[in-house]
């Protein structure tokens, strides 16, 4: 639960630099105190504490799970260790905020979901750009109809990294690839909007070791016939935006995942640039409203809830089915930060 005044005490699962992104958001916000850090090593979670003034630093994950001083926890470990880290603190009796995407696949989500259920915990995949204000803006004037009937959408988060195979973006032990790591933001985006949508077609590239995506996009439709063309990559640099396309009018969002502004197009009208800059970073919105769910008794936000995340990461199986790309638990000792 929250204090009287609505402040939840967060405890910080991992090191590395989602972690300090995070932390830069919650200083932005007067809901949260950060009481404590867990790191796989003492040196390191006294650093983290260090930087950011936190009062406690564990060298181990389970010591920070077990914090009686800690309402919250944020799993910021790196993706296949998103599933062990948010069972731990679950069935430790802490609320979640696990980082994005919720788990490697919908069998590990589903089985996240369900120990929040068991253990009567709040639970959030941390899909930050739902909660964002313009995107917020945005929502609320498609559903009013400012664009007429939603047809079409196409969204697109490249890169142009260097290619290292020992990457986290290239590692398969580490959940690498495209698609997990920027594809979820297109995806998320299409679903938002879309509803339960169906994989029309898809088409990779993969990494010169062939073990993981470097460039993948997707065709869905969604329930009602409206399609979206959405594309990731991690060796290229895309455009890098959003058109919400309607039959009397758009939108479009520079750095969609990351807006804080979007450009209205509608019939008959100037363009009208909707700005909506952020107090911090931008991760501070999903932090309030993690405060906010479990300050109202609730299990899941309304706004990103557990079905969300199942039909996600239904979608990011189905899309890798159909390159045949499979992971399996790391076969290297790659350490989790």
């Amino acid at each position: 639960m929250t204090d009287e005044n609505g402040v939840l005490r967060w405890g910080v699962l991992g090191t590395g630099g989602i972690a300090h992104s995070f932390m830069e958001g919650l200083r932005a916000t007067p809901t949260a105190r950060v009481t404590a850090v867990g790191s796989r090593t003492p040196e390191r979670s006294r650093e983290f504490a260090s930087t950011w003034g936190v009062p406690r630093a564990h060298g181990s994950y389970e010591d920070l799970a077990a914090d009686p001083d800690v309402d919250a926890v944020y799993v910021a470990t790196p993706h296949p260790w998103h599933h062990p880290h948010t069972l731990l603190c679950l069935n430790a009796g802490k609320h979640v905020l696990v980082e994005k995407p919720m788990a490697m696949n919908a069998l590990q989500a589903a089985e996240m979901t369900a120990a929040a259920g068991a253990n009567g915990v709040f639970l959030m995949e941390a899909m930050w750009t739902r909660f964002l204000p313009v995107h917020r803006l945005v929502r609320e004037l498609v559903a009013d109809g400012a664009i007429g009937e939603l047809r079409q959408i196409s969204a697109e988060f490249g890169v142009s990294a260097p290619y290292d195979p020992d990457h986290r973006l290239f590692n398969a032990d580490l959940g690498g690839g495209a698609l997990l790591d920027l594809g979820v933001y297109p995806l998320m985006l299409a679903s938002w909007y879309l509803g339960e949508l169906t994989v029309v077609g898809a088409t990779r590239r993969l990494s010169p070791d062939h073990m993981v995506d470097t460039h993948t996009t997707v065709l869905v439709r969604g329930e009602h016939g409206a399609t979206a063309t959405l594309s990731c990559a991690s060796l290229t640099a895309l455009p890098n935006r959003a058109v919400l396309a309607g039959t009397r009018g758009r939108v479009e969002l520079p750095l969609f995942w990351a807006a804080t502004e979007a450009v209205l197009y509608r019939e008959g009208a100037e363009p009208e640039v909707l700005e909506r800059p952020f107090r911090a970073n931008g991760y501070e919105y999903e932090a309030e409203e993690v405060a906010r769910c479990v300050a109202a008794g609730l299990s899941q936000s309304p706004d990103m809830t557990w079905d969300e995340s199942l039909r996600l990461a239904a979608l990011t199986d189905r899309v890798r089915d159909m390159g045949g790309l499979v992971y399996t638990a790391p076969t290297v000792k790659a350490v989790p930060l």
